[in-house]
């Protein structure tokens, strides 16, 4: 399936399919690998709706299949670190990156035309939360994510080894 990298695309489908209990399906496949092929085919610089959004990719180690995964993730440039939100569109459950990561927290991070590997390390408590906040200020699409949710979504800090 070729799949247009389009925000009417992110709203619709992926969005939906993201937050069901049965997880990302064959959409949101799609979709990620239309994205990553785009990212790494431009050293990072998207097009078209996805022109002004700050993405990288992540690989983690798959915490039961020990496989490599990557992910496309927006972020956030906070304080000089970079941050990512395991919001899954605020469904009841963080996404299986997340997962992963807690497991495996060494991860490979692809930024623009930069790779490096990188420790994964989630904030807790005040940082936790002020990060949040800010986040949420910056792209309020997740404060809406939070809303939608009882659980805590994570935030997770990808610091270069």
């Amino acid at each position: 399936m070729t799949m247009e990298l389009t925000r009417e695309n992110l709203l619709q489908g992926l969005a939906s399919e993201i937050r069901s209990p049965s997880g990302p399906g064959n959409f949101t496949k799609a979709f990620n690998e239309a994205l990553i092929a785009q990212f790494r085919a431009s050293g990072g610089q998207l097009t078209g709706d996805f022109a002004a959004a700050e993405f990288l990719l992540l690989t983690t180690t798959g915490a039961k299949s020990g496989r490599r995964r990557t992910t496309p993730l927006a972020y956030v440039a906070l304080d000089g670190r970079i941050l990512i939100i395991a919001s899954r569109g605020g469904a009841p459950q963080s996404p299986a990156w997340y997962f992963n990561l807690i497991a495996n927290p060494e991860v490979t991070v692809e930024l623009g035309e930069e790779t490096y590997q990188a420790k994964a390390v989630e904030l807790k408590g005040a940082d936790r939360d002020d990060s949040y906040a800010e986040i949420a200020r910056r792209l309020p699409t997740f404060a809406e994510y939070q809303s939608r949710t009882d659980r805590i979504i994570p935030v997770v800090e990808l610091r270069r080894l």
